[in-house]
């Protein structure tokens, strides 16, 4: 009687003999954080109930996290311990080490992994073993900002329905730049990720044996972006998307439905003055008509194997909980994510009033439209992932904008415009290919 009365599962942690567990994430800011928000529900109910408490110690990018996850596993002098939990895509199951890294499928049965998306879920499998829980996903989606998009048109004959379309988009792009003086009309913000689409549609693979393919192919996907930012119209500089809505250095952008988080509702011009915006979500445009695709994105949750097993299974008890419909709901559509599971994906697109932000609404009205007629595309991993993506990123915006210059100055000093376009769309292509060769 005194062991059934006093004894504890010393694998489980309990409200006498509770965890806590030190956290990583993306999700927002440590101010404003809808996953922080779950976070503080899960520790004051079931967390209580069970002994776990989840302690956020870091809300960073996820390349930060990736340089962080790196140091502390190499113990680089100052790094700070590794956390119990993080959020980081696949690439970082090589820095910490698979060997180190909690079997979620180990703790979650059968039937609850067959609950989970299954594209979502396979991702997270290394040899087997599944490493990475997903916990939300997004897509890539057109941002527009309404209200000057709408001046633009009525000066033009452009509309909305030519950026269903690369070749649209781009067309409007040149145009907006003549219409504003020279102002860029749009951000891509991960050219990696259009280019990949871009071969896709195509009918062929960016990567091959973890190495670029920048072939003819990729030249059809090349030449009319390239023309584009060197005639003008593409910003071809670092930096967030949603700053240079906010100072109408752009009206537009193609980035992760989580950008919708960072949105602005009104703009403020070069003379101080504010203006409030309507800004509408597009679904990404088609590279042509028989093929619609688009990468999905967001990593995934991670956990230490600890050599405490009540750790562990606080870790399952979390992820569980914030995988359950409700919950998980609730999370993402604060944040402009998806839902890991399939009855949640339901849900949502069953009944969009659940979302009472507009901008929200636009943005899963877009999803909706995707998830329905496009094929989604996980980025591919392979050994040097990160470092092969962030090169190509660096190298293609030094390079166009090396080209814009140059085609500025050039007309400027009375060269023929076409000439010189086709000129340096080709020298920039060759510059490229020598870069990523190096």
């Amino acid at each position: 009687m005194a062991c059934l009365s006093g004894c504890a599962d010393s694998n489980k942690p309990s409200a006498g003999d509770p965890v806590v567990l030190t956290m990583w994430h993306v999700y927002g800011s440590q101010t404003e954080s809808p996953l922080n928000t779950a976070i503080d529900t899960f520790n004051s109910t079931v967390g209580r109930e069970n002994g776990v408490t989840i302690n956020v110690v870091s809300v960073t990018s996820s390349s930060a996290i990736d340089r962080a996850l790196s140091a502390s596993a190499n113990q680089e002098p100052g790094a700070e311990e590794l956390p119990d939990l993080f959020t980081a895509y696949p690439r970082v199951a090589e820095i910490v080490g698979e060997e180190n890294l909690l079997h979620w499928d180990a703790y979650f049965t059968e039937e609850e992994l067959s609950a989970f998306h299954s594209t979502f879920l396979t991702e997270g499998y290394f040899n087997d073993a599944l490493l990475m829980l997903p916990i939300a996903k997004s897509t890539e989606a057109f941002y527009l900002n309404e209200t000057l998009f709408d001046r633009f048109c009525e000066d033009t004959d452009m509309d909305t329905a030519s950026l269903k379309s690369i070749d649209g988009m781009l067309e409007v792009a040149r145009a907006y730049y003549d219409w504003s003086g020279g102002q860029n009309f749009m951000q891509v913000n991960d050219f990696y990720h259009y280019v990949y689409v871009g071969m896709k549609a195509c009918d062929s693979e960016l990567i091959v044996d973890g190495q670029l393919q920048l072939n003819d192919t990729f030249a059809s996907v090349w030449n009319p972006l390239a023309k584009t930012a060197i005639y003008g119209g593409i910003c071809l500089h670092d930096g967030y998307a949603a700053s240079r809505w906010k100072t109408v250095e752009i009206i537009s952008n193609i980035g992760s439905t989580a950008d919708v988080l960072y949105q602005p509702t009104e703009v403020v011009y070069a003379d101080n003055t504010t203006e409030s915006i309507s800004a509408v979500a597009l679904p990404y445009p088609v590279f042509n008509e028989t093929f619609s695709g688009v990468v999905y994105r967001g990593g995934g949750l991670f956990a230490l194997k600890n050599e405490d097993a009540r750790k562990n299974y606080g870790a399952y008890l979390f992820a569980k909980w914030l995988t359950e419909d409700e919950n998980n709901l609730n999370f993402v559509t604060e944040a402009g994510y998806l839902p890991v599971k399939d009855t949640a994906l339901e849900a949502l697109f069953r009944d969009m009033d659940i979302i009472e932000n507009k901008n929200y609404q636009s943005l899963y009205k877009a999803v909706n439209t995707m998830v329905e007629d496009y094929e989604m595309y996980a980025l591919p991993l392979y050994p040097g992932a990160s470092d092969i993506q962030l090169n190509f990123e660096k190298n293609v915006k030094a390079v166009l904008k090396s080209a814009h210059n140059q085609y500025v100055k050039r007309v400027a000093d009375g060269e023929d415009p076409h000439i010189l376009l086709e000129e340096l769309t080709q020298a920039s292509l060759t510059e490229l290919r020598n870069l990523s060769a190096q």
